[in-house]
């Protein structure tokens, strides 16, 4: 499980490559200590462009059938306060993505490809800003489930990206989210780290 406790502060953390899908800045991934005094990842840039997807991927590992998870936390956001889950990465233009909104109270799962979202199911139910939540997805074959804070709520099946990629974070537009305890496994197998 990577916590960022051993990163230092206001720097973005080893182990990580960022991208964008869309338009607008980058984004601006630090790792910063919170008011509660816990170290977290922080995507901090507030460009409010509406079409903007900062992801922060690992480097590793590459993994088709997996269960991946991370806690998150919306700061900040008038246009969107999103916290995002990619998987299955190719490129900043071709991925899945399951993602949190704490403004439209949902979870969503789309598939990204050429750039474009495809939204393949949604959930409606609490999602609240300035807490602590869990977003958990898995994947095996086109098998998709997401979970949110331990309830299954998105069973889906796609065949959009079937081979291994690399798994990472995503906000979009003005979102400044706090990750914590991002952590991946082989379908199957118990939770391990992300270097």
């Amino acid at each position: 499980m990577r916590t960022f406790d051993q990163d230092p502060v206001d720097a973005p953390p080893a182990g990580f490559t960022f991208a964008r899908t869309g338009a607008g800045s980058m984004g601006r991934w630090l790792v910063r200590t919170l008011p509660a005094g816990e170290k977290a990842l922080v995507q901090a840039d507030d460009d409010p462009t509406r079409d903007r997807y900062p992801i922060a991927v690992a480097d590793g590992p590459v993994l088709r059938d997996l269960e991946l998870s991370v806690r998150c936390k919306s700061l900040a956001g008038k246009v969107d306060q999103a916290c995002g889950l990619v998987f299955r990465y190719r490129d900043e233009n071709n991925y899945y993505v399951t993602r949190a909104n704490a403004l439209e109270g949902n979870v969503r799962l789309y598939s990204v490809k050429g750039g474009y979202r495809q939204q393949l199911a949604s959930w409606s139910g609490d999602v609240a800003a300035g807490r602590w939540h869990e977003l958990r997805a898995e994947a095996q074959g086109d098998h998709l489930a997401v979970f949110w804070n331990g309830q299954k709520v998105i069973d889906a099946r796609d065949t959009t990206f079937p081979e291994a990629g690399r798994v990472g974070l995503w906000t979009k537009a003005d979102s400044v989210t706090a990750f914590d305890d991002l952590a991946v496994a082989p379908a199957g197998q118990p939770a391990g780290g992300v270097p």
